[in-house]
């Protein structure tokens, strides 16, 4: 069995090889000429470069292979400029997909990762949990260009398509948490608004195994969110990572959402003018003041024996001892 990793190159890309090794498959990583290999150093790893922007490129590179199963992981959280979101996240799995189409190429199993943001903003008066049920009204260009992605998996006939929606994934490697980390290490946690915000998290190995499982297990034309089951609030987040760091004291700064919103603002200012993605833009700020990020994971329960194994204890644990040690 042969599987083709899109997008190995980064912080979830790494440990998605690493499952498909221990898993006993060959795994090949679709990597770009600048792609960092950092994270894919095990000998085993086979490669192959692409180039996106084209589909007749790609179906070049990639004629005379055959895998089993895709991942495709490949994706932009920040742009410089929005529209990239639309040619990285969108374009180029349509180039992608024609070239395998034209390749004949269409593999056993197809999973595209694409993001509980696609869902947009859920019920914020009950705190009832997202779900695969809502109808997805994304209020991020990211989370747009994602469910353009799902939609036009959904329009190629006879494409064995599973789409997976995990929620804030983290791990050693990962920038934005380790951001969040660093505060609470600095004894100052940042947060936004005043209202009750409840947060979920996915530890990235518990990621990967619910690719594998769900390209072994799941019945294809289906769309799974995957998240730890429990919710939580900043305070705890903030007890648990102050806990792993041996902090006893961390003061809470809590922003109004106004303050937030003008930050983000002025920082996708800077970042355009110097023309660098940035953390802090109106993306993030959505994405800060949504205030429900309660996931029901039963479908994936059900499909595939889905469980997260690591809940947010552990997995900080893990985090900040990848961190004590110097790994970012």
């Amino acid at each position: 069995m042969k599987v083709l990793i899109v997008g190995a190159g980064g912080f979830v890309g790494g440990f998605l090889a690493n499952e498909s090794l221990s898993r006993g498959y060959e795994t090949w990583c679709g990597v770009r000429e600048t792609t960092s290999r950092r994270f894919l150093t095990d000998p085993a790893l086979n490669f192959i470069t692409l180039d996106y922007e084209s589909p007749a490129k790609l179906a070049e590179a990639m004629a005379g292979h055959h895998w089993d199963y895709i991942v495709y992981n490949l994706g932009a959280t920040k742009c410089v400029n929005f529209l990239d979101f639309n040619h990285i996240n969108y374009t180029y799995i349509r180039n992608f997909c024609d070239a395998l189409v034209s390749n004949a190429q269409v593999p056993g199993r197809f999973l595209y990762m694409s993001s509980l943001s696609a869902l947009g903003p859920g019920d914020e008066k009950n705190y009832t949990p997202l779900n695969g049920e809502m109808i997805p009204q994304p209020n991020t260009r990211y989370g747009l260009s994602k469910i353009k992605a799902e939609t036009l998996l959904q329009t190629l006939h006879s494409f064995p398509w599973i789409i997976l929606r995990p929620t804030g994934v983290y791990g050693p490697h990962e920038k934005d948490y380790l951001m969040m980390i660093k505060s609470i290490d600095s004894r100052f946690d940042f947060g936004v608004g005043f209202r009750k915000q409840m947060l979920t998290f996915i530890y990235v190995e518990d990621l990967a195994r619910a690719v594998f499982d769900a390209l072994e297990n799941a019945p294809v034309h289906s769309k799974y969110i995957i998240s730890e089951p429990k919710a939580y609030t900043q305070k705890e987040f903030r007890s648990i990572v102050a806990r792993e760091l041996g902090r006893r004291f961390v003061i809470p700064v809590k922003l109004p959402l106004w303050i937030a919103k003008i930050a983000c603002k002025i920082s996708e200012k800077y970042g355009a003018a110097k023309m660098k993605a940035v953390t802090l833009n109106s993306d993030k700020y959505n994405i800060m003041a949504q205030r429900n990020w309660t996931c029901d994971t039963s479908d994936a329960e059900r499909d595939f024996g889905f469980r997260a194994r690591i809940d947010l204890r552990e997995g900080i644990h893990r985090t900040v001892r990848a961190y004590k040690s110097g790994i970012d």
